[in-house]
């Protein structure tokens, strides 16, 4: 992996983080209805998506990047299923083909899982004292 390539996706996930606050309209409706305090958990995911990012900017604490990038993306798992299961489309917000929704779920979702481990299998090995 490119050296340039952690630090690409270190600023994407910091600023995915920082819109759950500046838009959280946009991410509300995507949280299942089964899941208790949406805006918490909205806040609660910005928050996880800033510190990952962060986590994988720094070469001592990327390998925890990568695998809290990993876990995070599985935990997200049901927001993409839920999307699918409501038509693909939120009144007032975002709609898509139906397509695109199982390419999200089924190929993005199970590469930035990937992408998690990568980056957490690639970071610098901690120095021996």
């Amino acid at each position: 992996m490119k050296p340039i390539f952690p630090k690409v996706i270190s600023v994407l996930f910091i600023f995915a983080g920082l819109n759950h606050f500046l838009s959280p309209e946009f991410y509300l409706p995507l949280i299942p209805s089964y899941l208790p305090f949406p805006t918490l958990l909205n806040g609660i995911s910005g928050i996880l998506e800033v510190v990952i990012g962060i986590l994988i900017w720094t070469s001592t604490y990327r390998r925890l990047g990568g695998l809290a990038l990993a876990t995070l993306m599985i935990l997200f798992i049901p927001a993409h299923i839920h999307f699918i299961q409501i038509g693909h489309c939120i009144p007032d917000g975002l709609c898509v083909d139906p397509w695109l929704g199982w390419v999200r779920l089924l190929v993005i979702q199970p590469a930035l899982i990937a992408l998690g481990f990568l980056i957490a299998q690639q970071a610098p090995k901690p120095r021996s004292k």
